[in-house]
């Protein structure tokens, strides 16, 4: 900024915009309130179905997001423009000061080329006029007028175009519509940004052999700032995906030259964190710049990175990074197609990932040494529901779906522990978010979206490539699975209660599935759990054909007990059960997979408590050593379920029940003899589908 434009400056036009930019926020506002406490609530409390329940519902809350999104921004922008004018008007006024200090000392101040100034004197002795005294300066005097002069004119400058700069940041955030980023100044604003170039300077530079100080200082900033989108972006894009990678490959090396990896250990999982939950954030910007990095980072994947300790496909080094942080659907998407093509070309994926010397590139946890990128991908795809359900729908270029789930092959990447594989572990996860909508669902108050046709073909797809596995169904999969199922409850239910095979679930696949589940004896009461849910929810809220529900509920108790049957009678020749069905059993809470609207309220979880209970003494007093029972011995023993299940829809039905025109639905007998009945032909249908009468 030249001495002309601040000392004439007229700031009406910026106040103008201000005053302007105010009343938008004031109605944007009014807007945000409406739009979540009217409109948004109201959906989140109605009890739709169908189209309703998935589209609308969804553009409701997305419209209700673009409002709050709009509301941060203007008053974002709103607070700079008056942060800058208020302190251009500051300087204006200290100029005018100085200068008219200057004048006082026979100084003036001029503009000279190249927007520089001059300091000279006002009137030369020799012009002045007679009897006029000149007033006496002194060279100082002249150094210290231009020296106040060129401050007072660059921090005018530095505040003129780090506004500029912070305002052009904050609109590139989104490519359409908001992007939410808020901040209460513009000095906040620029010190995200300032920060950013000198984190990924310093990365840049120095890499692994950046001193302990500065390493933990630069963890220190990353977490500090991990979560502001305009230093996310600007990191990312500085530091670029290239130099990403090569930092984090020799970053991990146990033979860093500065030893950095050894002497910051027990921060490299802390650091490792933060700098994925940057990246993410980061992926969310619509910048060109960042546009540009997510296009190079999938790029880079495929390529081959030397480090100190051997070279790494970019896929494994980038896929440790993914495990924290919210990544963009459409990267992730890209990403994970990438990835699975270029699997299916090594054909033997597991090998070209197992390099000597064994590398350790997490340092999240101390078991798992992070070769595998899928373990990562998944875990990033778990953390982004969105991102899952396109993932598993995939079909084209290839079908990510049956390569995960049963075609690739794994491997041990905790050599030094004994346990679940971690990849197979993460890829259960990640088909449970891309089915259920929800990362989560043992977190605190999760709630649970209605499912939109997307979910319920992501659930159909899964179930069916899992049956085909058989066997080879691996043990990883089985608690996610019962989870999925019960949050399809509501389908899962109709299908292995339909007497007649006429449901979109196939009832072989759900058979199959179930058997496997119900080789481990918690994942089996898992299932059964949340398959409570979903009958007693039938029977709480049917109310047309109130016979249908007990008939349902007797018929999918029926069906879960011969799944139950097939995988735990060792007769059959293969022993499918393992050791679990020997302990004791014990009753564990399940949180509810419906949705936080559902119409049955408290007395669905009351219900089901009661049922499960019931459930788990029979059990106990069926097993004992021994995993396996015959037919008889497995079918006699559910009377508890049974009887609890009845007596819980004469509970809710009993006026329908006692109605004359309604025979033998008796609380004394009727009931009892009716879902017994229908459990019995559950029976059958699980034999029929099972392929054993």
């Amino acid at each position: 900024m030249n001495l002309d434009t601040l000392r004439n400056g007229d700031f009406a036009r910026l106040d103008q915009a201000i005053t302007a930019w105010s009343g938008v926020v004031e109605k944007l506002k009014g807007l945000e309130t409406d739009a979540r406490d009217d409109m948004k609530a109201k959906a989140d409390k109605a009890n739709w179905a169908g189209v309703n329940a998935t589209v609308t519902r969804e553009f409701v809350g997305k419209t209700a997001g673009e409002f709050s999104d709009a509301h941060t921004q203007a008053k974002t922008v709103h607070d700079i423009l008056k942060d800058t004018r208020d302190e251009l008007q500051g300087y204006k006024e200290e100029l005018e000061q100085v200068l008219s200090r200057g004048l006082k000392k026979n100084l003036t101040v001029t503009p000279a080329g190249n927007g520089g100034f001059t300091v000279t004197m006002n009137i030369h002795p020799d012009r002045a006029a007679e009897g006029h005294e000149v007033p006496d300066h002194s060279q100082q005097d002249v150094d210290h007028l231009r020296d106040d002069v060129a401050r007072i004119l660059g921090r005018a400058t530095e505040s003129d175009e780090s506004a500029a700069r912070v305002l052009r940041a904050i609109v590139d955030q989104a490519e359409h519509g908001f992007s939410g980023a808020g901040y209460r100044d513009r000095d906040t604003a620029a010190d995200a940004l300032r920060k950013a170039e000198e984190a990924a300077k310093l990365i840049a530079e120095k890499g692994d052999e950046m001193s302990p100080e500065e390493f933990r200082k630069l963890n220190s900033t990353l977490s500090l700032y991990k979560d502001d989108p305009l230093f996310q972006e600007k990191f990312a894009t500085a530091l670029g995906p290239k130099r990403t990678l090569e930092f984090w490959a020799d970053l991990s090396s146990p033979d860093s030259p500065g030893e950095l990896s050894r002497t910051q250990l027990d921060q490299l999982g802390d650091f490792q964190k933060n700098l994925g939950v940057v990246l993410g954030g980061a992926t969310q910007s619509d910048s060109p710049a960042m546009r540009q990095w997510e296009n190079d980072m999938v790029k880079l994947g495929g390529e081959r990175f030397n480090s100190r300790h051997g070279d790494a496909y970019g896929f494994q080094i980038m896929s440790n990074l993914m495990r924290t942080g919210d990544y963009d659907d459409r990267f992730l998407n890209r990403y994970g197609a990438e990835l699975v093509a270029m699997e299916k070309k090594m054909r033997i994926p597991d090998r070209f990932y197992q390099m000597e010397p064994v590398p350790k590139m997490n340092f999240i946890g101390d078991a798992e040494f992070g070769r595998d990128p899928m373990t990562g991908f998944m875990t990033a795809l778990a953390n982004s529901p969105g991102a899952a359900t396109d993932f598993f729908n995939a079909k084209e270029p290839q079908d990510n779906a049956e390569w995960v789930l049963k075609e690739r092959p794994s491997f041990d990447d905790s050599p030094l522990k004994d346990g679940p594989n971690e990849a197979l572990d993460a890829t259960g996860r990640a088909m449970f978010a891309a089915v259920s909508g929800v990362s989560d669902p043992k977190a605190p108050n999760v709630e649970f979206p209605p499912h939109s046709p997307e979910h319920r073909e992501a659930m159909k797809r899964t179930l069916g490539i899992l049956a085909g596995a058989g066997n080879d169904f691996p043990p990883e999969f089985r608690d996610d699975m019962a989870l999925a199922l019960g949050n399809h409850g509501d389908w899962v239910h109709r299908a292995m209660s339909d007497p007649v095979g006429r449901h979109e679930l196939d009832a072989g696949h759900l058979m199959e599935v179930s058997k496997q589940i119900s080789r481990n004896r918690d994942d089996y009461q898992t299932l059964t759990q949340v398959m409570h849910q979903s009958i007693v929810s039938d029977i709480i809220t049917e109310k047309t054909h109130p016979e249908d529900s007990l008939d349902r509920a007797g018929r999918t108790v029926g069906f879960l007990e011969e799944a139950r049957y097939q995988a735990t009678n060792g007769e059959k020749g293969e022993k499918l059960a393992d050791a679990s069905w020997e302990k004791s059993w014990r009753y564990h809470i399940v949180g509810g997979l419906v949705t936080p609207w559902h119409p049955a309220g408290d007395a669905l979880q009351r219900g089901v408590d009661l049922v499960t209970a019931k459930m788990l003494e029979d059990e106990q007093n069926r097993i004992n050593a021994q995993a396996t029972a015959d037919h008889t011995e497995t079918y006699t023993q559910r009377s508890g379920e049974l009887r609890m299940l009845a007596d819980v829809w004469y509970e809710n039905n009993k006026e329908w029940a006692e109605n004359p025109n309604h025979e033998g639905f008796s609380n004394q007998h009727g009931v009892y003899g009716k879902i017994e009945s229908a459990a019995n032909d559950g029976n059958k249908k699980g034999e029929g589908v099972a392929g054993v009468q």
